[in-house]
């Protein structure tokens, strides 16, 4: 569980909007959202966006992964409390129950779970804008959810160390010294999202510079991490990522995730891990300060990576993504992905790659972050 900060009742959403992109590798589908300069990104909610009445004092970088906590927990969109271009007013009832269920949740987590975030959004919604709260009468058998217990000392026999499962990981890819001779990667491939297929092109420079072009046709967009910010762009319009997402962003980013993985992190715990495509597999769980948490799903037969799921804190809960990795193929001595499936709780894409070419020139100028455009 995360320690709750102590926040007061409600926030909204300005007029302002931000873009996330479906074609990009850290986006899911559009949202709206504020282009947020780095200047601005030591502000507080209140500071930066209009009618904040709970939930003051939080960085105003955490205010939209927050609204999109609430729109995952609910499976709906921002119009479902929100007047359109007209965010900051209160004319929704659904708005004004929002804030009321926002200052129960931290309530409970405050008196109950010593301010830790064990109530959410999700844990009454599971999805749908109202609480089912009569038990459901099936004939089919209904899967439970799997529980995954946080106590992270709890041992588990027969499993492996994380040092050995981390070590076959490794081997499996090809070691060390053939992860790093690769200096560049430049893949090019189709990226099918919401029924639609179109090209994609991946630039990566080591040790964690990474971008990628989705060819749109309505324009190009492009998610990249340059080594110290990551951004978001479109024609016209160009969101400056947040801590948050660029660490999530630099975590994709590592053209050598293999050999670096135990330098990024240090604090790994080994569990059992679910069938992954019928493969079984073990997890490891990572936690370093000021990183994303990680799960990183291994094939217990092969070592390789087929799953990793971060996450991302908000006040009120965690925003998963979870990218799952197959067809792998040997290149230039190196194994590595020619297919993986991005999916957030409201959207996913698929990246299926046909040709790449490994340790050749890559154009610096990719990796220069436009300038900020004011939003639209």
């Amino acid at each position: 569980m995360m320690k709750l900060k102590k926040y007061a009742p409600m926030v909204v959403l300005s007029a302002t909007v931000i873009f996330l992109f479906a074609g990009g590798m850290n986006a899911g589908r559009p949202q709206e959202h504020a282009a947020a300069p780095a200047a601005d990104q030591a502000k507080t909610a209140e500071q930066q966006f209009k009618n904040i009445q709970a939930l003051k004092g939080i960085p105003a970088e955490q205010l939209i992964p927050t609204m999109q906590f609430i729109t995952s927990a609910l499976g709906v969109e921002c119009s479902f409390c929100h007047v359109e271009h007209a965010m900051d007013k209160d004319d929704k009832k659904t708005k004004l129950a929002a804030r009321k269920m926002i200052a129960m949740e931290l309530a409970l987590n405050q008196a109950h779970f010593n301010g830790e975030i064990a109530v959410t959004c999700y844990t009454c919604h599971r999805g749908a804008e109202h609480p089912v709260g009569i038990p459901i009468l099936s004939a089919e058998v209904v899967a439970k959810p799997e529980h995954v217990h946080e106590e992270e000392g709890e041992a588990h026999a027969a499993l492996p160390t994380a040092d050995q499962v981390l070590d076959k990981y490794l081997a499996a890819v090809g070691g060390a010294d053939a992860v790093n001779k690769i200096k560049t990667r430049v893949e090019k491939g189709k990226l099918a999202a919401f029924g639609t297929e179109y090209p994609i092109d991946v630039y990566a420079e080591a040790p964690e510079k990474r971008v990628s072009i989705a060819h749109n046709p309505r324009g190009e967009s492009v998610t990249a991490f340059n080594g110290e910010a990551g951004w978001l762009a479109m024609p016209n319009n160009m969101h400056r990522m947040t801590s948050a997402e660029a660490e999530g962003a630099r975590i994709d980013a590592q053209l050598h995730l293999p050999v670096q993985i135990r330098e990024l992190y240090k604090d790994f715990h080994v569990r059992p891990g679910e069938d992954i495509s019928g493969r079984p597999t073990v997890l490891v769980s990572a936690k370093s300060t000021g990183k994303p948490e990680l799960r990183l799903y291994f094939d217990q037969e092969n070592g390789l990576l087929l799953r990793l799921t971060r996450y991302t804190v908000t006040p009120l809960g965690r925003n998963p993504l979870q990218i799952d990795y197959t067809d792998y193929r040997v290149t230039d001595g190196v194994k590595i992905p020619y297919k993986w499936t991005q999916t957030r709780p409201n959207a996913s894409f698929t990246i299926q790659i046909d040709q790449v070419q490994q340790n050749v020139p890559v154009d610096e100028k990719l990796f220069v972050m436009p300038s900020e455009k004011p939003a639209q």
